[in-house]
């Protein structure tokens, strides 16, 4: 079966079967001979900034000469990419072959599009004998297909308000979804977390007897800088006597130096309970090779173009805060398809107060929200903008009016930047 043929089945086929709760991936694994409970490893859970953490927890394990799998979803531009070993996607024939010996499973419990994907990662994981897997949740944490991996230290990155209707309505409701992948007397690393959210969670790691690990309490960060060419932070953990000065890390923003300290602070307490030591010089390195597209990534620098996935209100508000830090009075325009489920009324707020000039448009995806939905928002507001319903047309009219001392932003959503990276709009 060809590529195109095998994604077209598994989307028409399983797509529709979505349904949050553990039952079904339960009976699925029981069927597989138990994938789950092979495995070890780091779960990451969060608003934002899991997809980033995980890739970070990935590129320290491969600079310590472990063995890695890394689950991730969704994909950029192909669906291998959710299934790395050792940093690297294996083949569509690796992945088919998965599916067809276990097909009769997956249709026998109706099987939902993500429950295969993570299935069919999970076995291969087993298969390929990794000795570190990094698990990102799908969604929330507590129902999501991922819950049941057998994880060795826990990570939740961020707690706002996304997906309301799966994952409730309240900054506490979501909270306590993501609380869900805590497992008992397994440590806990929670990145930057309002208060509210954070002591929801901690009620839960309570009662799990589950040891936390907070920014800002137990491991802290300090003096950031970032530029175009990644970002410095210092990195302390007192209980450990970790204090690390000038870390550098490829990924651009602030908020990728908090990622960095808590997936570093998951790591120390991965290999403490490993029994490994660390090598902190290899470590500086691998953090200069994270493998992780799509998050302030530079697609072109004559003019500046910047693609991002800020896919919700926290997303945007990380990235315009990162920019004005970055780059200060430049003349910065946006291209902008989002997702009708999102907040984007807050979301084109928020960029319109921001941009100079507001290009709006329409990703492919089935959620993606009309551009007159868009408009009416932009409208409000003393910013030039302009609509097409095609996003490539889009983006190289945006391009071709910025200037080389212009900055375009390409955003909105993981479909959008997906499209435009797959058309490789902007290679030099």
């Amino acid at each position: 079966m060809e590529y195109k043929d095998f994604l077209e089945l598994i989307y028409q086929r399983y797509s529709g079967n979505v349904k949050l709760g553990l039952e079904r991936i339960e009976n699925i694994f029981s069927q597989m001979g138990n994938p789950d409970k092979k495995l070890k490893g780091i779960h990451v859970a969060g608003t934002n900034g899991k997809g980033s953490t995980s890739a970070i927890s990935e590129a320290m394990a491969l600079g310590q000469g472990y063995h890695t799998g890394m689950n991730t979803s969704p994909h950029l531009i192909d669906y291998c990419e959710r299934f790395r070993i050792d940093g690297k996607n294996p083949s569509y024939l690796e992945i088919l072959d998965l599916h067809n010996r276990f097909q009769n499973i997956f249709d026998e419990n109706e099987a939902s599009f993500f429950e295969i994907s993570t299935a069919l990662a999970l076995q291969l994981f087993v298969e390929k004998e990794v000795d570190t897997s990094i698990i990102e949740v799908g969604l929330g944490g507590r129902l999501d297909g991922t819950n049941t991996f057998n994880s060795t230290v826990s990570i939740i990155t961020t707690v706002s308000l996304d997906h309301p209707k799966s994952l409730g309505d309240t900054i506490e409701k979501i909270a306590f979804e993501k609380a869900g992948i805590i497992k008992k007397n397994t440590p806990l690393v929670l990145g930057n977390i309002v208060e509210n959210a954070k002591q929801v969670i901690l009620q839960e790691a309570k009662t799990k007897n589950a040891p936390v690990f907070a920014f800002n309490q137990e491991y802290y960060v300090k003096n950031i800088v970032t530029d175009t060419t990644g970002t410095t932070f210092d990195y302390e953990f007192p209980a450990k006597n970790i204090n690390l000065k000038q870390i550098k890390i490829n990924l651009l923003g602030e908020h990728q130096a908090t990622n960095a300290a808590t997936a570093l602070t998951a790591f120390i307490l991965y290999n403490e309970i490993l029994q490994r030591q660390i090598d902190f010089t290899k470590l500086r390195a691998s953090l200069m090779q994270v493998n992780w597209f799509g998050r302030m990534q530079i697609l072109h620098t004559k003019p500046l173009v910047i693609i991002d996935g800020a896919h919700n209100e926290e997303g945007v508000k990380s990235l315009i805060s990162n920019l004005k830090n970055m780059f200060p009075n430049r003349y910065i325009r946006f291209v902008v398809a989002i997702l009708r489920d999102k907040k984007l009324d807050i979301m084109i707020e928020d960029i319109c107060h921001f941009a100079k000039e507001i290009y709006i448009s329409k990703n492919h995806s089935e959620r993606a929200a009309d551009l007159e939905e868009q408009i009416d928002v932009a409208k409000k507001f003393d910013i030039p903008y302009f609509a097409c319903d095609d996003l490539l047309s889009a983006t190289k009219t945006a391009f071709a009016k910025t200037k080389d001392y212009e900055i375009l932003i390409i955003t909105g959503s993981l479909y959008t930047i997906s499209e435009v990276l797959k058309e490789k709009v902007f290679e030099q």
